[in-house]
């Protein structure tokens, strides 16, 4: 991840300190490798979650088992579970580069990444207010560790994200009291609310890194980067995501959402993704980004009962979100465990299987043909064979210290 300058002048000594020591050979380390940043244990426990779990859904989905594993479950759990312990492993991961400071580690990051597997565990078994409670800690404890890195150095650019981790949060407790019978509110429509945040976040970060990533990467590329063609996006997503959430007019959501489609195609177009087809690592994250095009797009058709909701939120949810995700799971994983940049074959199967069961499960929802359990059955293995080879090849790689001796 690109890191802007730092000047030392105006951040708090204790930030200074830790700035001028990055530069110093680090010592031995007592902590266990899994749990010396972030991205380890998260990363490693969402990859093996999403590649067991969208299986066994779509198992009971097609009466192939009796394991209770509804549709409430399943979006929940795509959403409050595997992409909820993505962006906190890649926030405590580039909170460490932004800051300079220490994001949790060892024991405080053990227990955080044990309560996320409670919680996983209480949703699939426990009684709906014990999984409530547990479920509903994680977010708070892991945005409070973030929230004080990020005071503590000065760094206000980023701060936004706490209170879009808040946001998370309570759309995960209108879930809880819907699924509790407390609000009268069907329990999808918060989760799908939740999904228009990470999109926000997604349109955001993704701005930010992809040109810097191409620039660097792909030789002679000159990234185009418009600063108020980027507030107009941004806009124009939150726009759609409030207008979505509280049930504005269908015209106006089908405005804002097919807007927005636009406005990120044009932002992607700037990032000239042409220079990247050589290069997986940078092809994945834009056509990933692209998605958020075709998903927009779909949503605002939704809007006007043209096309079913479910096409609009699989494109955003696997083919933007889940695409950005294994394209972030690599790239940040080899980065940090000191390995070079440089994707093989078993990340183009990832990401050609991911993308696969993303044109798959859409194309399903669309019910372009008459094989719907056929393409969603499908999709599923597509899914689960991108992610749990991500947690083969990744695993033992996460799991012991970086290839250069550093520390993290």
């Amino acid at each position: 991840m690109t890191t802007p300058a730092i000047q030392q002048s105006a951040s708090p000594p204790v930030f200074r300190e830790a700035v001028r020591r990055q530069g110093e050979p680090p010592a031995a380390s007592p902590i266990p490798p899994l749990f010396r940043l972030g991205f380890r244990p998260f990363y490693l426990l969402a990859a093996t979650f999403a590649g067991v779990a969208v299986p066994l859904w779509a198992a009971s989905f097609l009466g192939l088992t009796n394991i209770r594993t509804g549709l409430a479950w399943h979006v929940h759990e795509m959403v409050f579970g595997f992409a909820i312990a993505v962006i906190i492993g890649f926030l405590f991961t580039a909170g460490r580069n932004w800051t300079g400071l220490w994001t949790p580690r060892g024991r405080h990051l053990a227990a955080l990444a044990g309560l996320w597997l409670a919680g996983r565990l209480a949703m699939l078994a426990a009684p709906a207010g014990a999984a409530a409670v547990i479920d509903l800690a994680f977010i708070p404890l892991a945005a409070w560790p973030l929230y004080q890195v990020l005071s503590r150095s000065g760094n206000k650019r980023n701060l936004f994200l706490v209170g879009l981790l808040g946001l998370l949060s309570t759309l995960n407790a209108i879930f809880h009291a819907s699924v509790l019978g407390w609000l009268a509110v069907n329990p999808i429509h918060p989760v799908q609310s939740a999904i228009l945040v990470i999109v926000m976040i997604e349109t955001i970060i993704g701005g930010r890194v992809i040109p810097g990533f191409t620039a660097n990467m792909a030789r002679g590329a000159q990234p185009v980067v418009n600063a108020q063609r980027d507030r107009i996006c941004i806009a124009l997503v939150a726009a759609t995501a409030l207008a979505w959430s509280v049930g504005l007019p269908a015209p106006v959501t089908a405005s804002f959402s097919i807007a927005a489609a636009f406005a990120v195609l044009t932002r992607l177009l700037g990032f000239m993704p042409q220079r990247s087809v050589r290069h997986p690592l940078l092809w994945i994250l834009h056509l990933s980004y692209g998605w958020l095009v075709i998903g927009l797009f779909l949503l605002g058709l939704s809007s006007l009962g043209l096309v079913s909701t479910s096409a609009a939120f699989h494109a955003l949810g696997v083919g933007a979100t889940a695409g950005l995700v294994i394209g972030m799971l690599t790239r940040t994983a080899l980065g940090h465990t000191g390995r070079p940049l440089k994707a093989g074959a078993a990340e183009i199967t990832m990401y050609l299987a991911l993308h696969a069961g993303a044109v798959l499960r859409v194309l399903a929802s669309l019910q372009v043909t008459d094989s719907y359990a056929f393409l969603v059955g499908a999709s599923a293995l597509c899914w689960s064979a991108a992610f749990l080879l991500y947690a083969v090849v990744y695993g033992p790689w996460l799991c012991s210290a970086r290839a250069d001796g550093k520390d993290g």
